[in-house]
């Protein structure tokens, strides 16, 4: 079957393009999806057959694990092996938005995310289209939808450009806002440590915690 776009902007469109991506996502298949940051690349995040097919649509190894996209802040509570007072004080302050939150995932979760060891990258974009598709399907496996070393889109037509057929649904919900990938924090060890500096500033994260942005990027501890 050929890739279709759907345009979310418009009512019509977007409840046939929410209702397509729930099919696909739950038949294994990846779909295209707007969130806030850049466009992304997803799927059924408990289907390991369909978190294989996504990394091998980017062309990227399992050496770089798939963050997984919620659509509510009781979802992550399922998700992880504690939800710590420092995860409850990022989720509250930045979800839904632009940080990504790296936690020790519960114990025998049924997915294959990539080499986790032990750990799983958590964010609820600031995208409705996003949102109402994440509440149809669950937790979903989403990267930035771009083949690996090629720059994230942020439209839909972007993705396809990159993708083409190789993805069947993709869901258009107009330019990304925010234009860049999400703030990476590892919540995971001893003290939060940022990996990624994204949409969301260090000063900014560092004020809810209580930290200085210089401890926060500090890796040597």
């Amino acid at each position: 079957m050929p890739s279709r776009v759907y345009d979310c902007l418009d009512p019509q469109g977007r409840k046939e393009g929410i209702e397509a991506a729930t099919n696909a996502a739950r038949a294994g298949q990846c779909v295209v999806i707007p969130t806030d940051t850049v466009y992304g690349i997803g799927a059924d995040a408990f289907n390991p057959d369909a978190c294989a097919k996504l990394l091998a649509t980017k062309r990227r190894g399992p050496d770089m694990p798939v963050p997984v996209l919620v659509g509510s802040w009781t979802t992550i509570q399922g998700l992880v092996r504690e939800f710590t007072d420092t995860a409850k004080t990022l989720v509250e302050a930045f979800w839904p938005g632009g940080l990504s939150i790296v936690v020790p995932e519960a114990p025998s979760l049924p997915w294959n995310l990539g080499d986790t060891r032990g750990t799983v990258l958590l964010r609820m974009p600031l995208q409705p289209v996003a949102i109402e598709l994440l509440r149809e399907t669950g937790p979903m496996a989403v990267s930035s939808a771009n083949i690996s070393g090629e720059a994230p889109p942020v439209t839909a037509l972007g993705a396809r450009n990159q993708f083409g057929e190789a993805v069947q649904v993709y869901l258009d919900g107009g330019k990304a806002e925010v234009g860049e990938p999400s703030t990476i924090i590892d919540i995971s060890g001893p003290s939060p440590i940022i990996l990624r500096e994204g949409a969301i500033s260090p000063e900014r994260i560092g004020g809810v915690l209580g930290m200085t942005p210089e401890q926060l990027r500090r890796k040597d501890r």
